[in-house]
Order: C-alpha cells, then structure tokens, then sequence
C-alpha cells in the first residue's frame, strides 16, 4: 500500500464526515436496490458507508486496519445501524471469495494505493457477474478556484509532491478510464461531477478546514520533515486559504472522475 498522504487528524476527519451518498456517489444511486450487498472499500470515516446501510441489505466496511475502522464503527453505532460487517482488508488482495457482492465501491481510494490497476482487478473479482464496481477519484491537477491566490498554487504543487511520494496520484480522476481498460474491463461508463464551494458558509467551512489541515494534519510534518516546505511556508498558505474564504468572490471547484463497471 501507498501511505495515506492526509492522515486522520480532526482537520481531515471534518471533512471526511461531511461526505454522502448524496454529495460523494450520486453516480452510484440509481444502480442501488433495496437486497443488494455492497462492499465499501476504504470506508474511512463512515459516513458513506452508514448511507449505502439505509439503501442496501447488506454492507461490508474495510480498511487497512482495525483503528481505522473504528470511525466506521462509531458512525453505525450513534446511528444505530447494525447491517454493517466490518472487516481489515488490503484492496490488492481483499480477503473474500469470487463473486461475493452485488456492488463493490471505492471512493477517493485508487488516488492512494499502490496499484490501482489490481485494485480494480480485485474489486471486480469479487463483484458478482452482473454486478457493478464503482469508483470515484478527485483530480487535483484539475482544481479550479478564484481569486487566484499564489499560495494556493503553492498548496497545490506541494501536496501533489508529497501525495506522489507516498506513492499516490493525485490526478486520479482522469487516470480511472485507462486504469480500467488496463485492468481488462470493458463494460464501463466513465463520468465526472464536482464538488463546488462559493457561498459564505461554503468557503468558511472549505478554506478553514484546509487552513487548518495545512499546519496540523499529516502532510504537513511531511513536508517539513522531507524539505519541501517550511514552517513560514505552511503558515503562509494557511492564512492564504483563510483570505481566500474571507473573500466574497471566492470560488473553488473539486473535480472528480467516476466509473460505473459492469462486470
């Protein structure tokens, strides 16, 4: 596996919970049905997994270990969801049998490891014929905001270097098309939507979360620890990102590629 560049500092986690169904795989709803058994690959702080639990029967959780996966636990347990099953697992090798769920899902995860390519190898085996993989992938290159604020083109640069060496790719998104192909997988349709932040709210809530995770989460000992940036520099971008959200024009778009796979 890559190592997981953002790390599971609270500044990460306000944004990991914030995701939906709703607002993070709206591609993926209308292929849902009611007695389905979908897999979560990488369910991170839960939030989707605990959706896809009210729309499914059944829902298996994963990540890379068991500490992880107690943000998933904790989710289903204050919501009292109980058709959940959680499970460590590694998606180059996932530990179930051929054929195993009726969708298998994975979203911003192929950005982080190290083969997607057998990543999606993997999440198709154990996908029943018939069945669906689906995946959804930001696409950092393809980030657009204004005002166009030096520092965020430094935030930016630093992060697709520090993403890269921890064997990640950051521009995932368009990448997902080919990785498919290369996995052997025909029967595709390739998508993408976005993500958008332009109201007060919105751009408090974005550039202050970035902001913090700048200076506190773990890409910033990364790049202080590897040389690529110092101190001064994170705390630059940091108050860049805040007079980006203090700004009334502000503007910031998150691109994402998806793919429905029927296999």
């Amino acid at each position: 596996m890559a190592t997981y560049t953002h790390g599971y500092h609270e500044s990460v986690l306000r944004s990991h919970r914030n995701r939906t169904v709703e607002n993070s795989a709206a591609y993926l709803l209308p292929h849902l049905r009611p007695g389905d058994s979908l897999l979560d690959v990488g369910a991170g702080a839960g939030t989707i997994t605990a959706d896809f639990a009210r729309l499914v029967e059944h829902v298996t959780a994963t990540e890379l270990d068991d500490h992880t996966l107690d943000l998933a636990r904790t989710v289903a347990r204050e919501h009292a969801i109980d058709n959940i099953e959680f499970a460590v697992a590694d998606v180059h090798a996932l530990p179930f049998a051929d054929d195993s769920f009726d969708v298998v899902h994975a979203h911003q995860v192929l950005q982080h490891v190290a083969d997607p390519v057998q990543a999606l190898r993997e999440m198709a085996r154990v996908a029943r014929p018939g069945g669906i993989v689906a995946v959804r992938d930001s696409d950092y290159s393809a980030f657009a905001w204004w005002p166009q604020l030096p520092e965020l083109d430094l935030w930016l640069d630093l992060y697709r270097i520090a993403a890269r060496e921890n064997g990640g790719e950051p521009d995932a998104g368009r990448r997902l098309l080919a990785w498919a192909h290369a996995a052997d997988l025909t029967d595709i349709t390739a998508t993408s939507s976005t993500w958008c932040y332009s109201t007060a709210e919105d751009r408090a809530w974005w550039g202050g979360m970035w902001a913090d995770r700048i200076l506190t989460s773990a890409i910033a000992s990364q790049l202080v620890d590897n040389g690529h940036a110092t101190h001064d520099d994170l705390q630059r971008i940091s108050d860049g990102w805040r007079r980006w959200a203090a700004d009334a024009d502000g503007w910031f778009s998150v691109l994402h590629g998806e793919l429905i796979v029927r296999v």
